[in-house]
């Protein structure tokens, strides 16, 4: 069975995107994310505390606007591009899922 972990995309008074985790396991548990890098981080250290049997489940604040989540959809996208050529230019990869079948990318 795996761990759910709550990601809500929230905006701060100036307007800024950010992550907040949550893990469902341990209650008052969150972290503050304020970019994809670090929500990547975050969320690979938590996937290997679970030996990799975590669940993202993804949702917005109200306040988001669609365009903040496209944004946040873009970065992530964008990482998931680096990442891969990376590996590629490594060596690495191979025949590895690296998107759900909604297409959220997996970290």
């Amino acid at each position: 069975m795996s761990v759910i972990i709550n990601s809500t995309i929230k905006t701060n008074a100036l307007g800024r995107w950010y992550i907040e985790l949550n893990d469902t396991t341990e209650e008052g548990h969150m972290e503050i994310c304020l970019d994809i890098n670090e929500y990547a981080v975050k969320i690979e250290a938590i996937g290997a505390e679970y030996g990799g049997e975590i669940e993202v489940a993804w949702s917005s604040h109200d306040e988001v606007s669609q365009m903040q989540i496209q944004e946040v959809r873009m970065a992530m996208d964008k990482y998931e591009q680096e990442r891969e050529e990376q590996e590629a230019a490594e060596g690495v990869g191979g025949t590895s899922q690296t998107h759900q079948d909604d297409g959220t990318p997996i970290f």
